[in-house]
This record gives structure tokens, sequence and C-alpha cells, in this order.
């Protein structure tokens, strides 16, 4: 009788532990999430028209214009308000060739078609384009499905930058396919890199250095963000040949030697003066399939804590990825990090305005894409709460600095136990794509914690030149107990600084 009592009064103590606990567990905050920090912004685009943006800009009246891989060109009002229904869509132009390149500039509207630079104008006030020209022609297409054309904004200089893709993405079979060419508003061309691939997307930093991302395959183990300097071979020898042109003798001089077939890029890079390695490399199905559109965030602050940093899509993933870059021995370098995921469409075009939206493109056909959407316009709206995120990776001679967006725990910030680093890089082969190869597990040795909490110091032993260092940071904490929202970070080593 008595065991009997016992075992009653012990089963309702566990059951009143147990009821206590699941009251504690429900009492527990959730997780932070991205929409959290940056809301994401759904317009409903015109019935029965498939509008599969290629580009976009902000016009000094506030509309927002886009051009279309169907070759079409709407303006959109209303499109800033707290209600995306609110937004109107006119269509400014159509017939045009696959347009992949909109800017503004002097009352004119540039647009990067597949076949050339054209500039449109409205001139009896109607909302409709009806004047049309031809700015520049010097390239040539010849009917296959992958010769994409990309254009950026004007740069200070007054021209726009202009990446070609290669004939089916393999080959150069006419003039300029696989090169980087300037135009300027007058419509002079100037060559000004070789070695492109299969670029999607281009854009600017806030000192105008230009970018272009290329994709996986043949001299591109994974898809990559490249630097645009003029005068350099951006790896991909297929348009070569077109160095025998007058013009593009005159503007880049010799033909560079071609790079070995299964070497690597930091090794090629040291036998290649005019060889421009990779910015960034990102790791292909970790952060994405398809790298797209760029943007920087020039706003002051109006989209969040990472004022000056890249923006670069993944139109695969449906993503939008986050960049720092630093220069190492004269050339860019740096880390990647996830940003935001869950747009309705493949990512295609990123544009962030000067109001602090970033305005994200959509598009599927032919690529696939976890959004699934055929076609989207969406605005990412940044709710005013900072994230705890790592802000940069920066290399040092042995190790890492990493600065955090919010102060850290020092217990867990100083942890060795609370990281994991691993190295590898791709074979830069003629090819398709790479698997993943030198891997090597680099030791965190030691950590220093600054006393404001807002940075730690990675002392790390096996730093691999080329690699890919990833970098996880599962048990950091913030000073209020958050997990970083995305932790995890990638950054290509290219050099590892001297001091």
């Amino acid at each position: 009788m008595r065991c009997s009592i016992v075992s009653a009064c012990l089963f309702v103590a566990a059951g009143l532990n147990f009821s206590a606990s699941q009251s504690i567990a429900q009492e527990q905050p959730k997780p932070p999430v991205e929409a959290d920090y940056y809301k994401l912004l759904s317009y409903n685009l015109p019935e029965k028209q498939v509008l599969e943006i290629g580009a976009m800009e902000k016009l000094p009246d506030g509309r927002i214009v886009f051009c279309t891989r169907r070759g079409e060109i709407w303006m959109v009002e209303n499109a800033f308000t707290e209600k995306p229904e609110d937004a109107k869509f006119t269509r400014f132009a159509h017939g045009l060739h696959e347009t992949l390149g909109i800017t503004w500039n002097d009352g004119w509207l540039y647009v990067t078609q597949r076949c050339e630079v054209s500039r449109l104008k409205d001139t009896n006030n109607d909302g409709v384009a009806d004047l049309f020209e031809t700015v520049n022609s010097d390239w040539e297409i010849n009917g296959d499905y992958h010769e994409y054309a990309f254009g950026s904004k004007f740069d200070k200089k007054g021209d726009m930058w202009v990446v070609l893709c290669l004939t089916g993405s393999f080959s150069s079979e006419v003039k300029y396919r696989g090169w980087c060419l300037r135009v300027n508003k007058d419509g002079k061309m100037t060559p000004t890199c070789s070695g492109i691939r299969s670029p999607g997307g281009i854009g600017m930093d806030a000192e105008e250095n230009v970018f272009y991302t290329d994709n996986q395959g043949p001299w591109n183990g994974t898809c990559e963000l490249k630097h645009l300097a003029p005068g350099t071979f951006q790896g991909h020898p297929g348009g070569n040949k077109w160095y025998d042109l007058p013009e593009a003798k005159a503007a880049m001089g010799a033909r560079p030697r071609d790079p070995e077939s299964g070497s690597r890029f930091m090794v090629e890079s040291d036998k290649i003066p005019e060889y421009m390695p990779p910015v960034i490399l990102f790791p292909y199905g970790r952060m994405g399939q398809s790298a797209s559109g760029i943007a920087c965030d020039t706003t002051g602050g109006k989209f969040g804590p990472f004022a000056k940093q890249l923006f670069v899509g993944d139109q695969t993933f449906s993503t939008v990825m986050r960049c720092c870059l630093e220069k190492v021995d004269g050339k860019f370098q740096g880390a990647c990090f996830p940003f935001r995921a869950g747009f309705g469409s493949g990512t295609l075009p990123v544009e962030i305005t000067k109001d602090g939206s970033m305005l994200v493109g959509g598009t599927n056909r032919g690529w696939g894409s976890r959004g699934p959407k055929p076609f989207a316009l969406e605005r990412l709206v940044w709710t005013g709460k900072v994230p705890f995120e790592v802000h940069e990776m920066r290399a040092k001679p042995d190790g890492f600095e990493l600065t955090f967006t919010h102060p850290v725990d020092p217990a867990t910030a100083s942890d060795p136990k609370s990281y994991t680093l691993d190295a590898y890089t791709y074979i830069f082969q003629a090819s398709y794509g790479s698997p993943i190869v030198d891997e090597s597990k680099p030791a965190i040795t030691r950590i220093d914690v600054a006393a404001d909490g807002k940075s730690a110091r990675l002392f790390v032993e096996g730093l691999k030149r080329g690699h890919i260092h990833e970098l996880h940071l599962d048990g950091v904490r913030s000073k209020g107990g958050l997990p970083v929202l995305h932790p995890a970070a990638y950054y290509t080593l290219n050099n590892i600084p001297k001091s």
C-alpha cells in the first residue's frame, strides 16, 4: 500500500515537473529569422503579362523602370508605398531583344540588348517610347540562345560596361563573345577585358570598381565574383582570338598565354600577369548554383549595417548573398555570407535604391529555381533591427579578424570549440566545373576578443593560399545570448597578407 502511494506521488510529481518544463519551453523566445530584420514585399504583376525582369533602375521622378528578357520596358508608379498592391504598371516599349541592362542618362533610357546598346525616349509625352536609336553594335550574335549581354549603369567617366557571354557559353564563334566592352554616350566602344564565360550580372562598388558574376562551367570550377580591371584576362581563353582585331590590340596589347588545364587559380595567376583570379569563389551547392545580379549599399545606413558591401543574387537558390571585400597585394579578395532567402522566383537583377530598398527581379524560364513562380518583382526593406552577424571577415598573416554587428559573449567567442574551419579549392580546367579538391583543416589555435566585444582575432595554423576558408560559428553568442543569424562565412584567400 505504501509502495503504491509513493509511486503515485512520484508520478504526480513527475507530471508536475513535465508540465512546468513545457511551460518554460513555451516561454522561451523563438530564435530570430531573416524576416525579423529584412521584410520582403511582393508586387502584384499585371495579369496575362510575362515579366521576366532583366534589369532595373529608379528614375529621378521616383518611378521604377525595368526591362525584361522578352524585350519589353515597363514603368512602375507608387512602387515605394507600404502596400505593393498600390503600384501601377505601364508598358513603355516592346520589340527589343532580350534586354539585360538599363540606365537613365540625360533624358534617355539606355538599354543593353543582346545585339547592341540602344537608347529610347518618349518625345510626345504620351507615356510610350517613340524614338529608338542604336548607340553601339560593335559586337556580333549568331542566334545561339546563350549569347547574353549584361549592361551596367554609366560610370563617372561616362562609360557603360557590357559583358558578353560566349556562344553557347562554351566558345566564341562571333566577334567579342567572351569579352567586356565599354561604351560611352557617343557610341565609342573600347575593348576592356577578355576571358569571360557566362555572366549573370554586372555592377559597381562604392568606388566604381566594376565586378561581374561568372557561372560554373569550362575554366570556372564554381560560380565566381570577378573584378573587371581594364586590360585583364578573366580566365576563359575561348574568346582570346579577338586580340587580333586592331582596336583590341590597341586597347589590350598582346594576347595573354592560355592557362594550363588542371592547374589551380593562383598557380596560373603567378604565371600569367594579365590573369585576374576570382575575387570570391561561391561554393557550389552551398552558397548557390547560378550567381547573378550585383548591387552595392550606398544608402548611408538606410538599408542596415552593411554600408558599402556588395549584395549578389543567386538565380537557382532564389537568394541574395552578402560580400565584403578587401585588397591584398593590390587585388580584391574577400568573404561571402548568406543574407536573404525566400524570393518568389529565381533571383536575377538586384538593385538598391537611395531610399534603402532592395529591388529583386525574378525569372526561372530555362534555368529553374527554388522560388516557384515563373517571374516576380519584390522589394526588400530593413525593419530597423540589426541582426547579430559577422560584419566583416578580413585576412591576417596568421589567421582572420572578424567584426560583429553586436558585442559578442566573450566566453563563447573566445572558445575555439565554438568554431569549425575547413579549406578547399577547385580545379582550374577546360572541362565543365570541378569537384572540391585539396581539402584540409586549418587549426584555430587561439582567439582574442576585443574589450568592446565587437571583434575577434582568430589565430590559425595551416592557412592555404588560393583556397576557400569555410568558417562556421555555431557556438558563438552575442552578449545578449543570440546565435549568429547566418553562422557561416566563406573567405577566398587568394593571397595571405604579409603584415
